[in-house]
């Protein structure tokens, strides 16, 4: 079991679906969790009753990630502001507006790269000062098995997870130094908000490309971040670990 106790984590779009399930997972070993939302503070309100609920301290922070440096560095500060520090940020706030090449409209384009890639620039270079200050950090973002294969409708989500494994690397490479790790997990299909609107067929296809033939659960996904955030992962980073049933292997 992995020991978070006494960390701070910091989820974007912690208020639903892999983001609520990291923050409960985090809570669950031990780490005070800040939710960060766009838009549903209800939901984010759930989230922290039920972090405080085990035990934990916990706050919500409402800021949009896609609107650049100066949110995101809000963001931070609130979260900092509110439980003394921020150990471990997990970019996870992402969204889909899936449309085919030829059709996809610059909105659609523009909207899928500022929150699932800018986003988690922005989030970084706002954690890293702070953590390279305390010469410790985990950041871990949330890829895709999308960013590794490419799917067909999604080529401004496939682009975005795949600029966040390259981000990843860069940041695992430029912060190693001061004892600050940067690793991606790479879900595959996971039941979530998202994935509940796919069309029948979609998710048939996907499934039987799955070798391990099943849908995963938000919690696969929850347990890889728990041990990329604790001191078992601490010789670990720049990595990309799928949690995909093996739709993707060696990539």
């Amino acid at each position: 079991m992995f020991d978070l106790t006494g960390r701070v984590a910091l989820v974007t779009g912690g208020s639903r679906g892999l983001g609520r399930a990291i923050a409960l997972a985090f809570a669950r070993q031990g780490a005070d969790v800040v939710v960060n939302y766009r838009g549903n503070a209800e939901a984010a309100a759930e989230v922290v009753a039920e972090v405080l609920a085990v035990g934990r301290r916990a706050m919500a922070t409402q800021g949009d990630t896609s609107q650049g440096r100066e949110a995101c560095e809000a963001i931070v500060r609130a979260a900092i502001d509110g439980l003394g520090t921020v150990d471990i940020l997990v970019n996870n706030a992402g969204i889909t507006r899936d449309n085919l090449l030829m059709r996809m409209d610059t909105d659609e384009w523009d909207a899928v790269i500022s929150t699932n890639l800018s986003g988690p620039f922005w989030m970084t270079r706002a954690i890293a000062r702070p953590m390279l200050k305390a010469r410790r950090g985990r950041i871990i973002n949330m890829s895709s098995a999308a960013g590794r294969m490419g799917n067909a409708g999604q080529a401004n989500y496939a682009a975005a997870k795949a600029g966040l494994i390259g981000l990843t690397k860069t940041t695992a490479r430029e912060l190693a130094s001061r004892g600050i790790t940067c690793n991606a997990i790479a879900p595959g299909l996971i039941e979530t908000d998202l994935t509940a609107d796919l069309p029948a067929a979609a998710t048939e296809a996907l499934t039987a490309a799955t070798p391990l033939g099943y849908v995963g659960s938000v919690d696969d996904v929850a347990a890889a971040a728990v041990y990329f955030a604790s001191d078992e992962a601490r010789y670990v980073t720049g990595q990309v670990l799928g949690v995909d049933g093996g739709i993707v292997m060696g990539s």
